[in-house]
């Protein structure tokens, strides 16, 4: 199994809701720059958080590889969204190749939970990073990280 995990570009720092903030130009730009990480790897589906700056981020990443796969929305994969919630959802998925377009401070505590199997050593993931994690399944410390992309 492998996942791709996948923080949102750069936000304005400012809309009527956090949901409703849009990506900049400079974090669509970093964005395609990590896509570029992505480039020839057998993605499956694309998971991506219902805020606008992660489903923008998702528009960047699916133009720049001309992925035209499965998409789907997921109310798991917000800022705050709760790891045991997300875990279940990701073991039901039948695929090997996911990427999850999301948001700090959930990304780095998944990505921590699942390459150290506990919560006090999230990974830290800057604006537009890409990680790589593989594993035989997603499950607490059962995933190893392959490469951290900070592109910013």
């Amino acid at each position: 199994m492998r996942l791709w995990l996948l923080r949102h570009g750069h936000a304005e720092p400012n809309a009527r809701t956090d949901a409703e903030r849009n990506l900049t130009e400079g974090g669509r730009r970093d964005v395609r720059r990590s896509a570029t990480f992505l480039r020839g790897k057998p993605l499956q589906t694309i998971l991506v958080s219902p805020y606008r700056r992660a489903q923008q981020t998702a528009d960047e990443v699916c133009a720049a590889l001309g992925f035209s796969g499965q998409r789907e929305t997921v109310d798991w994969a917000t800022p705050e969204s709760d790891l045991q919630e997300a875990l279940r959802a990701l073991d039901s998925r039948g695929e090997h190749d996911l990427l999850l377009v999301t948001h700090q401070p959930f990304v780095g505590n998944l990505a921590g939970w699942l390459v150290n199997g506990h919560y006090g050593d999230p990974l830290p993931m800057a604006t537009a990073s890409l990680a790589q994690l593989e594993g035989e399944a997603i499950a607490g410390g059962l995933m190893r990280l392959v490469s951290l992309h900070d592109v910013g």
